[in-house]
């Protein structure tokens, strides 16, 4: 496939996890991809890795809740590729506490992170979008922006947030080609969720614990970033020109499922 054939995408957060499934399928479907990280040697080796398959990614390194740091993000793709047509906003951290036990500071750096990188990471695309006559905005949220465990106040907010400001961006920017859709991923096997699995196993083993945790997920797994990678290049593509301001699950049916189990 060469859909996206002349096409420049910028995937925040595209050294790891998710990002890097994303940035992974829309280099093989033809883009010349961007992405960024705040770890420059894990961006070197992601870039390195894509390379190797000979795709065309290039990446820097960049702090999402900076300003100036995304709007160099993107002046680096108008510089070496010319333009922007995608952005993929998928960094993001995992934070867990209720309101009483997540400090300010821990608040702050989950809202930074996860919901202001996207609102920065946009309002220095959109205006490169222009340009070349729209474009397409697909941010990464979770499951936890529909529904919430305990115990991730900060986090099951931002990802709420997320939805909402992907409506925004929709509704706001329809008139100029400019989409902008919201992906809702389960357990997805990134680094995220091995850290939360290393947290959360006890004696076991992590790779037991994601299985555990696949089991929640009425096809019985967790999911693989390519998979997700996947549904947000079909929602950055062409074919999906007439979706703007919606939320797709990715999520093994967890949230088609009840939590009742009938008897034998």
């Amino acid at each position: 496939m060469a859909e996206f054939t002349g096409k420049v995408a910028l995937v925040t957060g595209g050294s790891t996890g998710i990002g890097k499934g994303a940035a992974k399928v829309l280099a093989q479907q033809g883009a010349s991809v961007l992405i960024c990280g705040r770890d420059q040697k894990k961006v070197d080796a992601t870039v390195a890795e894509l390379r190797a398959d000979g795709l065309e990614v290039s990446g820097t390194a960049a702090d999402v809740s900076s300003s100036g740091d995304m709007q160099r993000f993107v002046m680096t793709a108008v510089e070496r590729y010319g333009g922007v047509d995608v952005l993929v906003t998928s960094a993001g951290i995992q934070t867990y506490g209720t309101v009483t036990e997540t400090d300010e500071d821990l608040w702050d750096r989950t809202i930074d992170i996860n919901l202001k990188g996207i609102y920065l990471a946009a309002r220095a695309a959109i205006p490169e979008m222009r340009k070349r006559g729209g474009g397409a905005i697909v941010n990464v949220s979770s499951v936890q922006g529909l529904a919430t465990q305990k115990g991730v106040a900060a986090y099951s907010t931002s990802k709420a947030a997320i939805n909402g400001l992907t409506r925004a961006i929709a509704v706001d920017h329809a008139h100029e080609n400019i989409r902008c859709v919201v992906v809702c991923p389960a357990s997805v096997d990134t680094p995220m969720l091995r850290w939360s699995a290393d947290k959360f196993k006890g004696d076991g083993a992590v790779d037991d614990m994601l299985s555990a945790w696949g089991r929640m997920h009425p096809i019985g797994r967790i999911g693989q970033p390519e998979e997700i990678g996947e549904l947000i290049a079909f929602l950055a593509s062409d074919r999906a020109g007439f979706l703007t301001g919606g939320e797709f699950k990715a999520d093994g049916g967890m949230m088609a499922a009840l939590g009742v189990v009938l008897p034998e």
